[in-house]
Parts: structure tokens; sequence; C-alpha cells
């Protein structure tokens, strides 16, 4: 893999820059492991009441994205989730069931729906969200990127816009060998 891309479907911010590192793969060449990020376990289960529904329904895609990874399926986990993030953050579709149903079968993984619901993908999820946090960690959130020959993930980089691909390259090309220096810690600016 040129990159793992660890993410929570529930997040917008990580919705664009999930676009961003699409766009940078198709144009370079690059393959993309998706994985679990889980905003839940990062917040110890609390959840204000009006995102419990989007959340379940994040927490079950979460499984899903985990047994596609365990059968070598990473471009059916990518396909997932552009279908479910083109219908929840594009489209505006509340994420919840009706949501991920549709992207599943709009991705063709309905082969492997049957891991929504099994709670033995859960700890699948916690090693991933584990593994994304102590590359990456502490002090961060979803989304986490790792790359090959690089000491530690950063969290995002965090895209506002998803941007063309001239841009979409030179982000990536700017970025990619911050992240391979062991001294490299941290760039930030307030979003607008």
């Amino acid at each position: 893999m040129d990159a793992t891309f660890f993410f929570d479907p529930v997040c917008p911010w990580t919705w664009r820059t999930s676009r961003w590192l699409v766009a940078v793969a198709q144009a370079r060449g690059l393959t993309i492991e998706w994985r679990a990020f889980s905003l839940a376990i990062l917040n110890d289960g609390e959840v204000p009441p009006e995102f419990a529904e989007a959340m379940a329904a994040s927490g079950r895609v979460l499984r899903l994205v985990e047994a596609l990874r365990a059968q070598g399926r990473h471009e059916d986990a990518g396909r997932l989730y552009t279908e479910l993030g083109a219908r929840s953050h594009d489209a505006g579709d509340p994420l919840g069931d009706r949501t991920v149903a549709a992207a599943v079968e709009a991705a063709g993984v309905t082969d492997a729906a049957p891991a929504l619901d099994e709670e033995r993908w859960d700890e699948a999820v916690r090693e991933s969200h584990a593994l994304s946090y102590a590359s990456a960690g502490p002090d961060i959130g979803s989304p986490v990127l790792m790359v090959p020959d690089a000491g530690r993930g950063i969290h995002g980089p965090i895209i506002t816009e998803v941007p063309g691909t001239e841009d979409a390259l030179v982000i990536w090309d700017s970025m990619l060998p911050l992240l391979r220096l062991d001294t490299f810690h941290e760039l930030k600016r307030a979003r607008r």
C-alpha cells in the first residue's frame, strides 16, 4: 500500500480529505488501504443524542471496512466509503441504516454485508483505531494518514474544500517529505 487512511465515515472533514487522497491516488497510481478510526471510541462512547443514529451507523460501517480489509478488499472498502460519503456528505442524506444499505448495494459489497451486524468485528475496529491513535496521537481525531517509510502517521491533512488535481498533488508532494522526517511534528492554522 502507498497510503493507509484511517477514517470515521461520520466526519465531514474526513470526507473532504478522503476525496483529496483519492484524486492523488488516481493521478499518481497509488493504492490506498482503508482502515477504521472510531470517533465513538475516541470519545469513550459519549455521543450526544442528536448524533446517536449517525454514530451507530458509522460503527456498523467500520465493522464492514475491517471485514473487507481482512479479505484484502481495499478497493471495495474505498468504493463503499465513496458511495456512503456521496449520499451522506454530498447529497445530505442522514447517515443511518437506510443510507448504509444503499451504499453497500451500490458499492457491490452485499456479500460482505453481514459484517455490519457482527460484533466480532468490533475488536478489529478497536485494533485499527489503536494503531492509528498510537501512530499519530495523542490529541488527534479522524482522519489519520500513514505512508511507508514514515515512523509516524499524521492527523489530517484537514481539507476544507476538495482541491483540483493540481493543488491536490501540491499538498501531497509538500506533505510527503515532512511525514518521513522524524523531527516533523505539526503544521496548523485555524479553520474558517
